[in-house]
């Protein structure tokens, strides 16, 4: 007869074999955070029994993959790093970094409107959204839509504006667009930044 803890350990147990791809460190982890929830519930809800705690859980194999996917999307954009052990739950960069970077890159542009000015403000945005891209901190529908909003859109309308002979000459006008086209991508980084899994 099975004690109620020998479920829970073959439950780990089956956790630990299909997680066996994750770095040690972050399967560990994985590990002790299931072992937290489990005695959480059961603490919780005394009644409950043990079977109910762990299908609730979910499937050993589907957590595995789900952890695995974690760590495969910060480490595709970086193979050097797999060595020390690619991002688990933190990211290897803070998340308001691809935020400032995207968002910082309108009024850098405004202030340094010369061809050197721009080209960084382009290059800010750029790797902001690569970083974004990259982060273990959103969802991939939050990250298209982040980049969309704060990256592409802007970037579009600049070089409409630029293009065309039609857009509003420097001055009030032209403050009046940045300034919207800030707003939006400021915006876009609240929205992201409080969507953001810790």
């Amino acid at each position: 007869m099975k004690t109620p803890a020998a479920p829970v350990r073959d439950y780990l147990s089956a956790v630990e074999r299909e997680a066996s791809a994750l770095p040690a460190d972050r399967r560990q982890e994985l590990l002790a955070d299931l072992a937290e929830h489990i005695e959480v519930t059961r603490a919780e809800r005394p009644d409950a029994a043990i079977g109910e705690v762990l299908a609730e859980l979910g499937d050993p194999r589907t957590i595995a993959a789900t952890a695995i996917a974690e760590v495969g999307n910060g480490a595709e954009w970086a193979p050097a790093l797999n060595a020390a052990g690619p991002p688990a739950r933190h990211g290897k960069v803070h998340p308001l970094v691809p935020l400032l970077m995207v968002t910082l890159s309108m009024p850098f542009m405004m202030v340094f409107p010369d061809h050197p000015g721009q080209l960084f403000g382009v290059l800010f945005r750029i790797t902001g959204a690569v970083l974004l891209c990259t982060s273990v901190h959103w969802t991939a529908v939050q990250k298209t839509t982040g980049v969309l909003l704060a990256a592409v859109l802007p970037s579009v309308i600049i070089a409409t504006w630029n293009l065309s002979s039609g857009g509003p000459e420097a001055g009030t006008p032209a403050l009046l667009a940045n300034l919207a086209m800030f707003a939006l991508m400021s915006g876009t980084a609240a929205w992201l930044w409080r969507v953001r899994r810790a």
